[in-house]
């Protein structure tokens, strides 16, 4: 199992952007994915989280009506839609995978990509 981010980049506050997150090593059908996110001199958090055989997607309070994360497992890729960003979004942003259920604690996701960087300018 291989998590490649892409997606990332410098952006205008009000800007969007797509974050994807590829399996690039196998056909693995994960159960959940999740996206997270460590902002410089900050612990990483949890961004927003899918749950695929329950349909179910969560959402930080910082996410929530924002951004969309979405999953085509025909491309073995989640997605993370951001709109409305502003400064207080500029982080490393992970993408996380799992054969189980894990919330929004990170020690339970068992697959993690490098990271993909998103800055956002005032």
């Amino acid at each position: 199992v291989q998590l490649m981010e892409s997606g990332g980049g410098s952006v205008q506050a009000g800007g969007s952007l797509r974050l994807s997150c590829k399996d690039t090593e196998s056909a693995s059908s994960f159960y959940s994915m999740g996206w997270f996110r460590q902002a410089p001199g900050k612990a990483r958090e949890g961004v927003a989280l899918i749950y695929d055989p329950l349909d179910m997607t969560l959402y930080s309070g910082a996410a929530k009506g924002r951004f969309t994360i979405s999953r085509d497992k025909a491309k073995n890729t989640m997605y993370l839609q951001m709109n409305s960003l502003s400064p207080e979004d500029t982080a490393m942003y992970y993408c996380a995978a799992s054969l189980r259920f894990p919330g929004w604690a990170q020690s339970p996701w068992e697959y993690w990509g490098q990271g993909t960087q998103v800055s956002v300018s005032s």
